[in-house]
């Protein structure tokens, strides 16, 4: 059964179009049929992240307006047989998403793909609002800062209340997980930012991932690459265990891959349980 999830965050910066793109090639590299698509309209940067801008034709905001099929705005990755990016519109106004435009191309992908990850603008404008609306699973992406924090707990107040789910009033609500990011557990333990513990206790949803201050993180994005990809780096080997975490197997949480601290991962884990 196909699953749509929403990444998102309150605050703009956090590693969000990163994350969208490391989740998408982590789904397609353990083999599940997957396409990532740009809901931020007028700002899109999910094509030149993946690598892919200078083959986009027809976008997100054509199929909508029935400028184009939706098979010929989907672009293939050339690195992975399974991934499919569906670009949004540079120019367009961001009205120009509709609620009943943004289902029928869903419901179309629905039928193709295992998963269909939307990488959300941030903040909870239209556009934030349209790309978690139909959701059943939401990453909620943070960086160990408290305006970050603050903003991605008003996000989960609109999960919990403005989504297709919970408008059937029955109890239903999307599944909303943690995705850390740019943390630093030197600058953590010396009080420059937050704790995980500290994030966790504000926002009280389960911890998907940690994903390290990394450089690999940059230099992945400047050359078109999603970082999942670079298995080698901590942030890539970070991205792919939280990928794993997705899709229900039980992996060990480590803030550096590769780095064993059991007495206080275990206790991070005992609080996510």
């Amino acid at each position: 059964m196909s699953k749509v999830i929403v990444v998102t965050s309150g605050k703009g910066g956090v590693g969000k179009t990163t994350s969208s793109a490391a989740i998408g090639a982590g789904l397609a590299m353990r083999g599940h049929k997957t396409v990532v698509i740009d809901f931020d309209v007028g700002l899109r940067n999910l094509d030149m992240i993946m690598g892919c801008e200078r083959r986009v034709v027809f976008d997100f905001i054509n199929v909508i307006q029935g400028d184009a099929k939706l098979k010929q705005a989907l672009i293939k990755d050339r690195r992975l047989e399974n991934l499919h990016v569906l670009p949004t519109s540079q120019t367009r106004d961001k009205d120009a998403l509709t609620q009943e435009g943004v289902k029928k191309v869903l419901d179309e992908l629905r039928e193709d793909f295992d998963y269909i990850v939307c990488d959300s603008p941030a903040g909870i404008e239209r556009g934030a609002h349209l790309a978690m609306y139909f959701a059943d699973e939401a990453v909620v992406v943070t960086n160990p800062e408290v305006s970050s924090v603050r903003d991605s707990d008003r996000v989960l107040g609109l999960l919990n209340s403005k989504t297709a789910l919970a408008e059937k009033g029955d109890g239903s609500a999307v599944k909303a997980q943690l995705l850390l990011t740019r943390f630093d557990q030197n600058r953590s333990a010396s009080g420059e930012m937050m704790s995980v513990q500290d994030v966790l206790e504000i926002l009280a949803i389960p911890l998907l991932g940690i994903i390290p201050e990394s450089t690999s993180v940059l230099k992945a994005s400047n050359e078109g690459t999603p970082v999942s990809l670079d298995e080698k780096s901590p942030a890539g080997k970070a991205y792919m265990d939280a990928v794993g975490r997705l899709v229900g197997e039980q992996i060990e949480m480590r803030v550096n891959p590769g780095e064993q601290r059991r007495g206080f991962f275990q206790r991070l884990l005992g609080r996510t349980a």
